[in-house]
């Protein structure tokens, strides 16, 4: 991946916290960061808004992927203090001139007001054996939040989210007990599998941040009522309440809540609440077996339980 100039200009995404009379391109430049590719098209930046800059993010949603992080985000986003990193970054599992790389990362932040704080959400964190290290050495006081499903219904979310992908890129595809069972045992090679071990990743991260740093989100919770769970996270950001019950309706249609706000509504990204495929009952049955100790174990790390099968 090729290194950082500093010289030049970094072009940025545009984010939720500039308007759009704001909108400028910088001078053309070929440059490229972590993510971009030397010869990929750049997105125009943004003139900052009077009274407005950018730096690192005070909180980072950490993942899981398939948990709920792009619903939390948005929904956060709706709260007047907040200033929303509009792309996922990838940074802190990034292998390459990580240590030049943060300039680069906070210029994919959203420019914000003095009062606001700045979230970005990256699922991929919370099982990078990187992530926790280098976000402590960027910032030892930000505050995380990990949102997290019933693991073996993620598991069945990761397979559907990738089958999807594949069938669009016209790729072949295999069923889901293909992919859980080898050789008449569970897989545990799998990777969707591997990223629901929540008690494994926990470990590493609480080598790194104390437990009090580290909000949990119910992400099944989440979708049922989504007001419980974002006032407890505007406490723990030490948020003032604006977040409240008409910025959600429910969309029969497609079945989760919508958000309602600054009078404009919108629904998440039509890849998001997929139906499940159907899986045999006995491979659900090994699959949520073995996930039983491993969610005893990470009951016992965060001091609370769920309601997870």
């Amino acid at each position: 991946m090729a290194g950082l100039l500093g010289s030049v200009f970094l072009l940025v995404l545009q984010t939720y916290a500039a308007p759009p009379e704001f909108i400028q391109v910088w001078p053309s430049a070929s440059t490229s960061g972590p993510g971009l590719l030397a010869n990929e098209t750049v997105t125009p930046s943004l003139v900052p808004p009077p009274g407005t800059s950018k730096h690192t993010p005070h909180s980072i949603i950490i993942g899981v992927r398939k948990g709920g992080t792009r619903a939390l985000l948005e929904m956060l986003d709706i709260h007047p203090e907040v200033a929303a990193a509009a792309t996922e970054v990838h940074f802190f599992d990034w292998d390459e001139n990580y240590s030049k790389g943060l300039e680069w990362y906070r210029e994919l932040m959203p420019y914000s007001y003095p009062h606001q704080i700045t979230i970005e959400k990256t699922p991929g964190y919370f099982t990078s054996p990187l992530a926790p290290a280098r976000i402590r050495a960027m910032n030892s006081s930000i505050r995380l939040l990990l949102i997290l499903r019933d693991p073996a219904e993620r598991v069945i979310s990761d397979y559907t989210q990738v089958y999807f992908n594949r069938l669009e890129n016209h790729k072949p595809v295999q069923a889901i007990e293909d992919m859980l069972v080898r050789n008449g045992a569970l897989n545990t090679r799998y990777k969707a599998i591997q990223r629901s071990l929540y008690d494994v990743h926990m470990r590493n991260w609480l080598l790194h941040f104390p437990l009090e740093q580290i909000h949990i989100v119910d992400g099944d919770t989440l979708i049922r009522d989504p007001l419980p769970e974002l006032q407890k996270v505007e406490r723990f950001l030490e948020l003032p309440p604006r977040i409240v019950a008409s910025n959600f309706y429910f969309n029969q249609t497609k079945g989760f809540y919508c958000i309602r706000s600054d009078g404009r509504e919108r629904c998440l990204h039509e890849s998001k609440g997929r139906p499940h495929p159907p899986v045999n009952s006995t491979v659900l049955q090994q699959l949520r077996s073995y996930f039983r100790q491993h969610n005893r174990n990470f009951y016992r790390l965060v001091g609370r339980t769920f309601n997870w099968h």
